[in-house]
């Protein structure tokens, strides 16, 4: 069984397409983080200085883009607005609805003979739609800055790597500090015996139940479950060898030590959970509210978490971060070191059935969110979006957001993507769900997965 320490991120990822149609989970809110109602504090973007060259025979030109991520609609909107102002290029975000599949959504339109220009999707879907549907991008400017974060498929570059997203457990640096009497160090925390302890401390300060688990199926079949081929080596590649190993049967997950030390860190995450009487009743804009007013010092999610935890009350200068997934007591085991932090977002460019100014402008749109001074600016503080390009010097501006950033950057996080069929956060979420509720134990659980890859074959 391969274990390496992950000392950085991984370069690149070379992907091949599986048998099966694969697409990635719809992570979306329960809230809505772009309440128009809601006074939004944002950052304010210098448009004084613009040395970005715009194609002026595209000016006129209309294209569309189709948004899977639905906490920035409305700053993709200011965005393709400021660049029409500068390019006379209209760009129409179009949201994919809440509770969509965004595969689903993308191959209605295909179908309907009206795909958009651009489409924000998950790199799965990327992968299955590509060498059908995708424009190659492989000779863009573009591709020189996000070494390290690019999906490869046959030596191509069908995907734009939007954002960097990570994930872990959230902690409230004062709630902890406040509740033990003493300071909290993060990076004191190096096993999954030592975070028990500082569970079972808290537990007796006074806060009973110190965690919120979601009970979403996309929560607990992909960004929990998922961790079992993630963390089999630290890469996508290897993530995709143990997945190929249980589909063939070459893999006995009964021993299969990632899946004991999942079962033993989430069987902790659930004992502490604060609605341990009603998992599955659990309400994930009140798992905010907690761990903002303080009835909870953790929640297992990831940087995409902060809207909600903005409309819960807490301060961009509050001090939040991210716990590994502690999976073991080996404190130099690279998965109790480091954060999983990915390229979770890719935009596609139509190939099929945009015209060629179409395409232009499209690629100078990207182009434009890569090099214009502008573009840099409210890539990171307009959509708070981690940027996996290397010339982009603004850092996000949440906690959160900074702490993965902050972790990629010191090679403190891990670059693992694993790629599954489309059902999988859903057939498995299910699963998980039962266990969570104790309605299943161990072994129905072990068995769900294999009969779940079983029938992938």
């Amino acid at each position: 069984m391969k274990r390496k320490a992950v000392s950085r991120i991984s370069l690149g990822l070379s992907l091949v397409l599986l048998s099966t149609v694969l697409s990635g989970c719809t992570f979306g809110f329960a809230s809505d983080p772009d309440d128009p109602n809601e006074i939004v504090r944002e950052e304010p973007i210098d448009t004084s200085v613009d040395t970005f060259q715009y194609d002026s025979s595209l000016k006129g030109t209309s294209i569309t883009l189709l948004n899977s991520k639905a906490e920035i609609q409305v700053a993709l909107g200011k965005m393709a607005a400021e660049y029409e102002k500068k390019s006379g290029v209209h760009v129409e975000v179009m949201p994919v609805t809440d509770g969509d599949s965004p595969y689903t959504k993308i191959v209605s339109l295909y179908n309907s003979g009206n795909p958009p220009t651009l489409s924000i999707l998950d790199t799965t879907d990327v992968i299955a739609l590509a060498k059908e549907k995708a424009a190659d991008l492989t000779e863009e400017a573009w591709v020189a800055e996000a070494e390290g974060y690019l999906t490869e498929i046959d030596g191509k570059i069908y995907g734009f790597p939007l954002c960097i997203e990570g994930r872990g457990i959230i902690y409230n640096k004062a709630v902890i500090e406040e509740t033990l009497g003493e300071p909290f160090d993060p990076a004191s925390i190096t096993t999954l015996e030592e975070f028990t302890g500082l569970l079972d401390r808290l537990a007796a300060a006074g806060m009973e139940r110190p965690l919120s688990l979601a009970k979403e199926d996309w929560s607990l079949g992909a960004h929990h479950l998922q961790y079992i081929y993630e963390t089999y080596d630290g890469t996508s590649e290897g993530a995709q060898e143990v997945i190929e190993q249980i589909k063939a049967g070459q893999m006995d997950l009964a021993s299969y030590d990632r899946l004991e030390q999942f079962l033993n860190a989430f069987d902790v995450l659930r004992k502490y959970n604060v609605s341990v009487k009603d998992p599955l009743g659990a309400d994930y804009d009140e798992m905010a509210i907690d761990l903002a007013d303080g009835k909870t010092a953790f929640w297992f999610n990831g940087n995409w978490a902060w809207p909600n935890l903005s409309e819960a009350g807490a301060d961009s200068g509050d001090a939040y971060g991210f716990l590994p997934y502690f999976l073991n007591n080996d404190p130099s085991d690279f998965a109790n070191q480091m954060i999983q932090g990915s390229p979770s977002k890719q935009v596609m460019l139509d190939g099929q059935m945009a015209s060629e100014k179409e395409q232009a402008a499209a690629k100078e749109f990207l182009n434009w969110i890569v090099y214009s001074e502008i573009g840099q600016q409210m890539l990171v503080k307009t959509c708070n979006i981690i940027p996996p390009f290397k010339n982009n010097p603004y850092e996000p501006g949440d906690p959160l957001s900074r702490d993965i950033y902050d972790k990629v950057h010191e090679g403190r996080a891990f670059n693992a993507s694993a790629i599954v069929p489309n059902d999988h956060w859903s057939v498995l979420g299910a699963a998980m769900q039962k266990y969570l509720a104790g309605r299943s134990d161990r072994q129905e659980l072990i068995d769900s997965i294999q009969k779940y890859w079983d029938e992938q074959k």
